[in-house]
């Protein structure tokens, strides 16, 4: 379990901290510094390519890699932008240091994937991959911490000095935790050098059933999901809303997120990849389905849907995938998979901005959402009669 709880303080460096805290502090940070509303602009979408750009290059040249060293480099790299952004005041110089936060953050996530498929042993890669894919609710619920206690203690500079010392922190165990760590003896099958040759990754992605479900299920996730969250507050304000249900719903897709990821990747492990797939996604669609029709009195339901989904589903759709392919290939499926994520969170918020812009409303765009959302739980029911029929969770991985 250390190793869960090391890597999972990666996500909240990498992704809670390095992804999330500025878009928190943004509004303090105004006081001192010039940032208006085209460097954010810029920084949502440098950063969303930076971050797909890291998922791309991870996926191609992540097999030449050692991903111990890897792990490590990222974490550095991560920890020295943060205490650096505690000094930056030219919002361009900040925006530079996002994007390289952004690609560090896609590049760790990888190496974790890879890092946990060879070492755990594989009745809990599941629980360990999923409880570290939800340090990031972790991340979101300190950065709210450092706003209440830090901030108006010591002001804004302080949020990203210690988030800098908690990342020396986490770099020191990782290094500590990688130095005696070694592949389970009993897993022979998987090996490190089992790489799909780039030339195949593609053909990979589009022939094999897996592969494709895997990155299927991250796309449908991130058009789902990604509007999901960035209108939210924009449609409870209006429905005139009370602006506390939104810090409500926040709240509880942190915790929700924060408990998931052990609750969610240990069903996986004793139960089935699949069978874990199929109630995370049927609850998100039951909640956007009953947010699309009665919002005010369900937009709780639908945070609890999306925490207990959105979080751990990257470990069980990494530990599923590594039931047929190897550590390293795994690792490059998943940087795919990051890819699609971005690329269906990119269309799904396109397809809210133009549904607001013609009717006046985001309330089709929530219904659409809530119907993609029943494709996934689709989804995941075809994958749990196809695992069930020709595959049973059996932990025996198919050879690549």
């Amino acid at each position: 379990m250390r190793m869960a709880i090391v890597f999972g303080m990666n996500q909240v460096i990498s992704h809670g901290f390095g992804l999330f805290l500025f878009a928190a502090l943004v509004p303090l940070m105004r006081e001192s510094i010039a940032i208006n509303h085209w460097h954010l602009a810029l920084v949502g979408a440098l950063t969303q390519m930076a971050y797909l750009g890291g998922a791309m290059l991870l996926g191609l040249v992540g097999p030449r890699l050692k991903t111990a060293t890897l792990a490590l480099a990222t974490g550095t790299v991560s920890t020295l932008l943060l205490f650096s952004m505690s000094q930056l005041r030219d919002p361009l110089v900040m925006v530079v240091a996002l994007v390289f936060l952004a690609a560090s953050a896609a590049m760790s996530w990888g190496s974790i994937v890879e890092i946990v498929s060879r070492c755990a042993q594989p009745h809990k890669r599941s629980t360990y991959l999923s409880c570290a894919s939800s340090g990031t609710a972790w991340g979101y619920a300190l950065s709210g911490q450092l706003l209440l206690w830090v901030v108006p203690a010591w002001g804004w500079e302080s949020c990203w000095i210690v988030a800098g010392l908690t990342g020396s922190l986490v770099v020191g165990l990782t290094g500590l935790l990688l130095r005696g760590l070694k592949a389970p003896i009993s897993d022979r099958t998987d090996s490190g050098d089992a790489a799909i040759p780039v030339s195949r990754l593609l053909s990979t992605i589009l022939t094999e059933r897996t592969a494709l479900f895997a990155c299927l299920i991250c796309f449908l996730v991130g058009f789902s999901t990604m509007p999901f969250s960035n209108w939210l507050n924009s449609y409870l304000e209006e429905l005139s809303l009370p602006a506390s249900l939104g810090g409500y719903c926040w709240s509880i897709v942190g915790f929700t997120g924060m408990v998931a990821g052990f609750v969610i990747g240990k069903l996986a492990d004793r139960k089935g990849h699949a069978g874990a797939l199929l109630l995370i996604f049927g609850c998100f669609a039951l909640g956007l389905l009953a947010f699309a029709y009665d919002p005010a009195n369900a937009a709780l339901i639908a945070s609890f849907g999306y925490g207990l989904m959105y979080f751990p589903m990257w470990g069980i759709v990494a530990g599923w995938v590594n039931q047929h392919y190897s550590s390293t290939a795994t690792m490059q499926i998943g940087g795919l998979c990051m890819v699609t994520f971005g690329l269906g969170g990119t269309l799904g918020n396109l397809l809210m901005g133009l549904i607001r812009d013609s009717t006046g409303s985001l309330q089709a765009g929530y219904a659409t959402l809530a119907f993609v959302a029943m494709l996934l739980a689709g989804l995941g029911l075809h994958i749990k009669r196809a695992e069930k029929k020709h595959l049973p969770d059996s932990g025996v991985p198919k050879p690549v």
